[in-house]
């Protein structure tokens, strides 16, 4: 069984992640994508949302996709949510599973950051999605996936309904509907 794992705050999840997991389960057909929302992620602020919400909220992003999961690996953990430690725990319970790591073009440029890196990169195949701005290039492996071009993200999400400005478009409607009900980000 071959798995790809999509791991961020998804704070909110969007139609950008979607747009992602659906094109590298195709391009690569692997058998599944697990959105893998994180705890306490160790270079960006606490999310906004609370687990359980980004939870439900990625839920209903990937209804209707069997193929498309949420695994809450990182939000069953204390401390820093690193990679490492979470494929580690997934070997372990899957040990016959090939397990790929998506990533944004933003991440590969900081990829000799990560931590236990040289180990990471024998224990998952890394799969990078192309984005603006960046280069994408490493010295480390990692297979380059091209994916229809959405500029938008979970900051510039946030900030438009801080503003009351409009989304539609940027997340499934499910999701939006999730967010006035809980009140979230400033609806």
């Amino acid at each position: 069984m071959s798995v790809g794992l999509l791991g961020g705050t998804f704070d909110p999840p969007h139609n950008g992640h979607l747009t992602i997991a659906e094109t590298v389960l195709e391009a690569l057909q692997l058998d599944q994508i697990r959105f893998v929302p994180t705890n306490i992620p160790p270079h960006k602020q606490q999310p906004v949302a609370a687990p359980r919400q980004r939870v439900e909220m990625l839920e209903l992003l990937t209804q209707g996709n069997g193929r498309l999961t949420v695994d809450q690996t990182e939000l069953a953990r204390t401390g820093a949510s690193y990679t490492i430690d979470t494929v580690r725990i997934l070997q372990k319970a899957e040990p016959d599973v090939r397990f790929y790591f998506i990533i944004g073009a933003d991440m590969i440029d900081t990829l000799p950051h990560w931590k236990e890196i040289d180990e990471l990169v024998q224990l998952v195949s890394f799969v990078g999605v192309r984005r603006p701005s960046y280069n994408g290039v490493t010295n480390y492996p990692v297979k380059m996936v091209t994916v229809p071009e959405l500029s938008v993200s979970s900051t510039q999400i946030r900030a438009r309904l801080y503003k009351g400005h409009d989304v539609n478009g940027l997340l499934p409607g499910s999701v939006l509907t999730y967010l006035k009900e809980h009140g979230l980000y400033g609806i």
